[in-house]
């Protein structure tokens, strides 16, 4: 099994850019996110700490395979920013990334060639300044069962090696594991020999 092809690049921690052009500024900012929830709520609290900029453009990339993404403009001419800021984006190879450009307006029109070229090069810099990390695709289950069965139950989490977290020992037994995307199958497999074992994906 190709244990590479569930993995992806993404970005660990906030980076930031910035791009000056006739008195605009074009401040870029990259953030590590996972879910469009995440996507929302950091680009509201954008527009309230720079809720003085003209524009807060913005794109992201979402998930192994890239498949959940959007392209935002914010008022500035179609394509000149939403679009560019993804084409860095894919440019890096990068998922699992919001990057919002935040735009104070300099007092003179820049063109659409203009735009086209600060969005482009505010992110270039931001994800130039970004420490880029792996990501193993997967996801998240909570697992539950009895006293009887914790050295089963034990005995897979470290065999296939799980992330854990939220461990509940009280009368009944739970906790949160992370399955890579390719351990999957098998993690579903070996769970089906383990009795009065619940799962749930969180």
């Amino acid at each position: 099994m190709d244990m590479k092809s569930d993995c992806y690049n993404s970005i660990s921690t906030r980076a930031e850019g910035l791009f000056k052009d006739n008195g605009s500024r074009f401040i870029a900012l990259a953030f590590p996110v996972e879910t469009e929830e995440e996507v929302k709520a950091i680009v509201s609290d954008i527009r309230k700490e720079y809720h003085d900029a003209r524009h807060h453009c913005y794109a992201y990339r979402l998930g192994l395979d890239g498949d959940v993404w959007r392209a935002s403009d914010d008022g500035e001419p179609a394509g000149s920013a939403g679009r560019q800021i993804l084409g860095q984006i894919d440019s890096a190879g990068l998922s699992d990334i919001l990057v919002v450009v935040v735009r104070y307006f300099g007092g003179i029109k820049l063109g659409i060639p203009g735009l086209i070229r600060a969005y482009k090069t505010s992110t270039y810099d931001a994800l130039a300044n970004a420490s880029v990390t792996e990501k193993i695709a997967g996801r998240w289950y909570r697992i539950g069962f009895d006293y009887a069965q914790m050295q089963d139950v034990m005995k897979l989490v470290k065999d296939m090696d799980l992330p854990q977290r939220a461990q509940d020992f009280g009368e009944y037994c739970s906790m949160e594991v992370r399955v890579r995307k390719n351990l999957n199958d098998d993690f579903l497999e070996r769970s089906k020999k383990i009795s009065n074992f619940k799962l749930n994906i969180i």
